[in-house]
């Protein structure tokens, strides 16, 4: 992963939100507070919890008991968060560092995080960190996607990149959220970091929208890609979207789409 991957800024955490979140990331944030909300817990951490998807749905099926600390290393994200969250005193807000908790030992008795390991500079680092801060019977509840090609739009936003910019393609869905698909690695970074009952689920969803445009703007305008795309030609990003846009309607259709999403759900327990 490269520095400029975690770079979620500017524009593009409302544009991750709006069309990223409910193209891709809502089915498995349902998935995973119907997960995390099974387990009765007093005190709930998320870590990397992005624009909040994964908050919301989870917040309204925790008992009025339960603590729930949300966090994100940055800050732009985390703000937007809350900003979505109706005013909710069990839920608190804090920027931290997965790798680097703030908090004491054996403080909660569930950690979850979607989509946020890929990021993790070190992820061994990230995973000691989560289980020192669990309970004993502590559950960690995170998701990583497949590989790229499991991820149909994905795929062809990539692959449409490749043509428009040849000698440098754009490659970070690719490195970055789709890098970080192979399952025996998985299971042996959470051993490394001292779990020894992991359950790994690989779980497949269908990604629909109105039309082409809504894929082509979410994976060009609300992601890193966007960085990407300007730092080749900053004349360019709607010029790319535009040709992205045209590629999903040629495999996909102009009207509605839908296509393959997929990624694995892991749970290790303290």
């Amino acid at each position: 992963m490269l520095e400029a991957d975690k770079l979620f800024a500017g524009s593009i955490p409302e544009n991750y939100d709006r069309y990223m979140v409910p193209l891709i990331f809502e089915p498995y944030a349902a998935d995973m507070a119907r997960r995390a909300a099974s387990l009765s817990a007093s005190a709930v951490l998320e870590t990397a919890a992005g624009t909040g998807v994964v908050t919301r749905a989870l917040a309204p099926q925790l008992s009025a008991a339960t603590n729930y600390v949300v966090t994100d290393l940055n800050q732009p994200m985390l703000d937007y968060a809350a900003s979505q969250q109706p005013p909710d005193n069990r839920v608190t807000w804090r920027q931290a560092d997965a790798l680097m908790l703030p908090f004491e030992d054996a403080a909660f008795d569930v950690v979850c995080c979607q989509f946020g390991a890929m990021f993790f500079p070190d992820r061994v680092s990230a995973y000691r960190e989560a289980k020192r801060v669990l309970g004993p019977g502590g559950h960690f509840l995170f998701s990583t996607w497949d590989r790229i090609e499991e991820n149909h739009f994905a795929d062809d936003v990539t692959n449409a990149l490749a043509r428009m910019f040849p000698d440098d393609p754009p490659r970070f869905m690719a490195r970055t959220p789709h890098g970080y698909h192979d399952t025996a690695l998985i299971r042996s970074e959470l051993e490394a970091a001292g779990f020894s009952d992991v359950a790994i689920e690989t779980r497949a969803e269908q990604s629909r929208a109105s039309s082409p445009r809504i894929p082509a703007v979410a994976y060009c305008q609300g992601t890193v890609l966007r960085t990407e795309i300007e730092a080749r030609d900053s004349s360019k990003l709607q010029a790319a979207t535009n040709f992205a846009e045209s590629t999903i309607a040629e495999r996909h259709g102009s009207g509605e789409v839908a296509a393959k999403i997929q990624a694995h759900i892991i749970t290790a327990t303290v």
